[in-house]
């Protein structure tokens, strides 16, 4: 009689023997590799340069006009505060900010008691009412894209003194950077004002697109690596423009949309000669368009949930923006999330959220 035992020892022996023969009999395979793991890297930080679109309340901290740190913006943020958000609410560089769990709200570097958390998750030096053209801020004596970098530059050797100069230095290289401006060089200083007509169209939108490369550059050289450069919005649709252009019945001005269409095919090409080129080894730059998306909400807001999308949630909404948008003179409407714009230039929160949330599925972040 076989002992258990040995049953064992001569099962195991079998199995060890069909799987050695099974092997040598099929033909050569590589071993399949484990599965690759996620990047998990976090990006550390968030970076802000440009316009109202991103000035989380720098211009606060300048004399200008361009400014609303004052009700009803800020009604819809923590604490209903105004805190120099040109909306309701979050603008983009919060939101983005939020989605990459760096932190809820990017603090602007002008006017502001930064923490060392602060410093260490980024800051906002955008400006609103500026443009890529120099002229477009000093029209409303608020910062240049050069001003915002020189404050950039300053802020670097802040965070030496908190994170040490190799940290600091890892900071800068891997975080991200948003620049969003450059609507308000077509739709004030070109179309408004007559201090660039020596310019025709097409050259001045090639003026612009030279002066954002030379930013990029600059920015570059200051140690940024990751950019996202976004484009001009449809212009011609957004309400302050419909009031100034659009005619009676304040349709879309087409000639405006047509301009944004140009300008942005002349960046993006910009974008891409640049990237990861000889001059800027080691970049990551991305176009963003704002149009498309943007044009969609406009054209289609049922299916954004969006009631409005002509004029703005402020008063009459048909020109009310910063020092016209307050509360003794424009009543906000009763339902911000209803209007995908705040005043005749800026979106809600919601309408930031859902633009935002197109942006990301496209690009990712």
């Amino acid at each position: 009689m076989v002992s258990k035992c040995t049953l064992l020892v001569m099962t195991a022996t079998v199995v060890i023997l069909h799987r050695t023969l099974c092997v040598a009999a099929s033909p050569a395979t590589p071993v399949a590799a484990p599965p690759a793991t996620k990047q998990t890297t976090r990006t550390p930080a968030l970076f802000l340069f440009g316009d109202s679109i991103v000035d989380t309340g720098n211009n606060n901290g300048i004399i200008t006009t361009i400014r609303c740190n004052f009700a009803p913006y800020g009604q819809d943020f923590p604490g209903h505060n105004a805190t120099g958000r040109f909306s309701n609410g979050k603008v983009p560089g919060d939101i983005v900010a939020s989605r990459l769990g760096i932190k809820e709200y990017v603090p602007a570097y002008l006017g502001t008691e930064l923490s060392d958390f602060d410093l260490l998750t980024g800051v906002s030096f955008a400006s609103g009412g500026c443009g890529f053209d120099p002229l477009t801020a000093e029209l409303v004596s608020v910062l240049t894209m050069d001003n915002q970098l020189d404050l950039f530059k300053e802020y670097k050797e802040k965070l030496k003194r908190v994170a040490g100069a190799h940290r600091a230095a890892d900071i800068v290289s891997t975080s991200l950077y948003m620049v969003i401006t450059g609507t308000d060089d077509l739709a004030n200083t070109y179309f408004t004002t007559p201090f660039r007509r020596d310019y025709d169209l097409e050259s001045y939108i090639e003026f612009v697109v030279q002066c954002a490369s030379d930013f990029i550059k600059k920015l570059y050289g200051q140690g940024a690596r990751r950019i996202n450069i976004a484009g001009a919005p449809p212009i011609g649709c957004v309400p302050s423009q419909r009031t100034n252009a659009g005619g009676l019945e304040r349709e879309c001005v087409s000639l405006y949309n047509q301009a944004s269409v140009v300008y942005n095919a002349a960046l993006e090409k910009e974008i891409k000669r640049l990237n990861g080129s000889e001059a800027l080894p080691g970049s990551v730059l991305k176009y963003i368009d704002l149009y498309t998306p943007l044009i969609d909400m406009i054209q289609r807001p049922d299916a954004y949930g969006f009631d409005v999308t002509n004029r703005g949630c402020c008063g009459t909404g048909v020109f009310e923006v910063t020092l016209t948008c307050n509360r003794y003179t424009a009543e906000p409407c009763g339902d911000p999330s209803k209007f995908l714009f705040w005043d005749t230039y800026h979106l809600t929160e919601r309408g930031y959220n859902l633009l935002l949330e197109q942006i990301i599925n496209r690009y990712g972040m």
